[in-house]
């Protein structure tokens, strides 16, 4: 440190901080707050291999990101303030004007809704292929113009799973990259970039951060694609606070085991709802009947909590009712904490352009970390009361 006589108390205040430099070793790193980085040479002003700027992240946001780098076997690992913004950011990266993006049509909605709003404005067209295309099938549909395909797999709601490695190798020979929407892995049941993927993106949100708490998001990439996010990045200036780093490396150190948790629970609840008279289908890859289970045993090491169930068909207040009667499972967007959510989905179906036709109503389940017996007990006091009955002391009764 530079010698230098302080004489004022007031600059002894702001000078006298020098103890920072010698940090105890601890489990977890600094929370490293800062805008300002203080350069000790003249020439490091504009060294651009530097953290000359707190905004491109220092110490704690440079630890998650190589921990995340690691998990999804990356190149680079870059964070956004949202798992929204990772997927924006990342297609804003790769597209420019006149480019095309071809999207599976169960795609995450708000996905859609920057494809045909912000991406359109910029002359960025979007067209969509059934969700269980096979690689042949988008291969007919690329152009020239065509730059991106975008993959979710399982599909957002209605969890159809794709061939990534046979449409990212097809995709390849094609010239065109590959993404993907890899959140219900977490990173963890499937590793996109090793099947030739170019950006893996997860909303850490969910599983990684797990507690509801924090928004966060990642996209990892290999090749080419590491320059081009790391240049936009860069020019728009995305970026995640230290604190929230911090609380997303927190939850990365028990993400294993909550996954696996998570994934037994929720095989545990789907396999008891495909008995239950009142549905129709459960949407898992993980249960043997599913149409995408051969993909998900070849390509997936599990499941984790997130799932779909299809209910014979009722009305929308029969549905009402089963939903406003759960305690366990909370009513409300998002997932991958540790809580069990349940979401209605039908509203959401109608933006696609393939048409889905269910045999009745659409529901998302989240199954978290409680006692997997109370929430099956929350799920058939529901379904007693989808059906016009509620359970009152070991007595079934009409409900009025």
């Amino acid at each position: 440190m530079k010698e230098c006589v302080n004489t004022h108390e007031s600059t002894r205040l702001i000078h006298g901080d020098a103890g920072c430099e010698r940090l105890q070793r601890t489990p977890g790193p600094p929370v490293q707050r800062g805008s300002t980085v203080l350069l000790d040479r003249y020439d490091d002003v504009y060294d651009t291999s530097m953290v000359t700027y707190g905004r491109v992240g220092l110490t704690t946001q440079r630890t998650l990101r190589d921990a995340l780098r690691d998990l999804e076997h990356a190149d680079e690992a870059f964070l956004y303030p949202s798992g929204l913004a990772a997927i924006t950011g990342t297609l804003s990266a790769l597209l420019s004007s006149g480019d095309e993006v071809l999207a599976c049509d169960s795609v995450y909605n708000p996905t859609r809704r920057f494809l045909q709003g912000t991406l359109a404005r910029f002359g960025v067209t979007a067209r969509y292929f059934e969700p269980s295309a096979d690689a042949a099938a988008i291969r007919a549909m690329i152009t020239p113009a065509t730059r991106v395909i975008f993959l979710e797999s399982p599909g957002s709601l209605t969890f159809e799973m794709q061939d990534v490695p046979a449409i990212a190798r097809m995709a390849r020979e094609m010239g065109v990259m590959t993404v993907i929407d890899n959140t219900w892995s977490a990173g963890v049941l499937f590793k996109p970039l090793d099947h030739g993927v170019d950006v893996s993106i997860q909303s850490l949100t969910k599983y990684v951060c797990g507690h509801s708490d924090v928004f966060m998001g990642l996209a990892a990439a290999k090749g080419k694609a590491v320059k081009l996010l790391a240049a936009s990045s860069y020019e728009t200036g995305w970026a995640v606070s230290p604190d929230d780093a911090y609380l997303a490396l927190r939850g990365l150190r028990t993400l294993l085991p909550r996954l696996s948790q998570h994934g037994k629970a929720a095989l545990k609840v789907a396999r008891w709802l495909s008995t239950q008279p009142e549905v129709h289908a459960v949407l898992c890859p993980g249960l043997e009947q599913d149409p995408g289970h051969a993909i998900w045993k070849r390509d997936f090491s599990g499941v984790c909590g997130l799932f779909g169930i299809v209910l014979k068909p009722v009305g929308n207040d029969a549905v009402k009712r089963m939903v406003e009667a759960l305690s366990l499972f909370g009513l409300g967007y998002s997932w991958g904490g540790f809580e069990s959510l349940i979401l209605p989905c039908d509203p959401q179906l109608a933006a696609r352009t393939h048409g889905v036709r269910n045999a009745g109503p659409l529901l998302r389940i989240h199954v978290g970390l409680e006692a997997v017996d109370d929430l099956i007990g929350d799920l058939r006091h529901g379904l007693d009361r989808l059906t016009g009955a509620s359970v009152e002391n070991g007595q079934m009764e009409a409900v009025a």
